[in-house]
């Protein structure tokens, strides 16, 4: 076959959820496949370590589609003139964005509809492309994929897509993920949070993952609390806003809330692996890949009761209501005084995360691919 698979989302150090899941999907596909070929289709120069076999040929199709103008123009006109062009067996988009009204076979990964129940955390242009054109194509594409059943029942609902046209594929966890020496850890807690014990939440810093409730909990557990505790926030401010701006300020206890910008894949795991817990009390979430990521570390979770994460996280993990900065305070405090539960809570959550694997995504997603062909 000729695969055709979207990788524009493949940028070096850049990667987010659906550019890890389309390296860890396809470094694993394209080299388990060595009879197929690969077209991998950037949108601008890409970095040589995301071809990974022999069997791949990159294209750069223009222009870079980063606004959402220029998106609908990428997908709509140039992805589809390539298609023509090289009439390949399939496409996949792993960002879930395809040509509508194409005659080749078409799976698409829909993570998640945030936009549809939160559309007025993303700005106006973004929100209406996303509304716009996913209905269509979780309509017109020939197979869906996405993240978790919940996903799948929300695709379901939300568009009226027959659930015998969607195939759940987990997202799984890296071997790098694993726990530390105490002597790694105090060296970690060193050098990010001036040898203390913290909270960490990594993730974009986006509305609807609720950080604004997380820092008054955070707040709200520090008074309370005898230790010195930390708040991490791992990720890049491209969504900051009033309402955080303002949670932040008020905080009494904000110069103990750090903000550490994106971290590197080098440095993410022991950040991790050297928390007190992770702090991921999301409003909304396809899957929650920072979850399965601490269990890996045996680090205790803190996570939300709602949409994707209590699939996710199973029995392994505290829930709080993502509404109740009361709820999201007293699960710190919990986590923070009772050290067999903390030990509990690692246990459970190093068996829960066995059941996650990239190996087992990519034969999954295989599986999906031959489905999408053969129909």
């Amino acid at each position: 076959m000729k695969i055709a698979v979207v990788t524009r989302m493949l940028r070096k150090d850049k990667l987010e959820g659906f550019g890890v899941f389309t390296h860890e999907l396809f470094l694993r596909i394209v080299q388990q496949h060595p009879e197929h070929e690969f077209l991998f289709l950037f949108d601008r120069p890409f970095d040589k370590e995301f071809i990974y076999a022999e069997n791949v040929k990159p294209f750069i199709i223009s222009p870079p589609a980063r606004h959402v103008t220029l998106l609908a123009f990428w997908y709509q006109v140039r992805l589809k003139q390539f298609l023509k062009k090289h009439k390949p067996s399939i496409l996949i988009s792993p960002d879930g964005a395809i040509p509508l009204n194409c005659s080749t076979p078409t799976l698409s990964v829909i993570h998640d509809l945030n936009f549809e129940h939160f559309p007025e955390d993303m700005p106006f242009f973004v929100r209406n492309y996303y509304r716009y054109y996913y209905h269509s194509i979780a309509k017109g594409a020939t197979r869906l994929a996405t993240v978790s059943e919940f996903s799948k029942q929300d695709l379901e609902k939300t568009y009226h897509v027959d659930p015998t046209k969607i195939d759940v594929v987990y997202n799984g966890v890296s071997s790098t993920y694993k726990p530390l020496s105490a002597g790694e850890i105090s060296e970690t807690r060193k050098k990010y949070s001036q040898d203390e014990p913290y909270f960490l939440f990594v993730g974009s810093i986006h509305q609807r993952k609720n950080l604004p409730n997380m820092m008054k909990a955070f707040t709200e557990f520090r008074k309370k609390s005898s230790r010195n505790f930390k708040f991490i926030i791992a990720g890049a401010k491209r969504w900051w806003n009033e309402e955080m701006e303002n949670a932040f300020e008020k905080s009494e206890f904000k110069n103990d809330i750090l903000f550490i910008g994106r971290v590197n894949d080098e440095e993410l795991p022991k950040l991790f692996a050297s928390a007190h817990a992770l702090l991921f009390v999301s409003k909304f979430e396809g899957f929650g890949i920072p979850i399965i990521e601490s269990m890996k570390c045996e680090v205790p979770v803190i996570t939300s009761t709602t949409t994707s994460m209590p699939e996710v996280a199973g029995n392994a993990a505290l829930l709080a209501n993502p509404d109740s900065v009361d709820a999201i305070s007293e699960a710190m405090k919990r986590i923070s005084d009772d050290e067999s539960l903390r030990k509990n809570l690692s246990t459970k959550g190093i068996e829960r995360a066995k059941e996650f694997s990239w190996d087992e995504s990519s034969r999954q997603l295989w599986k999906v691919i031959e489905k999408t062909v053969s129909r």
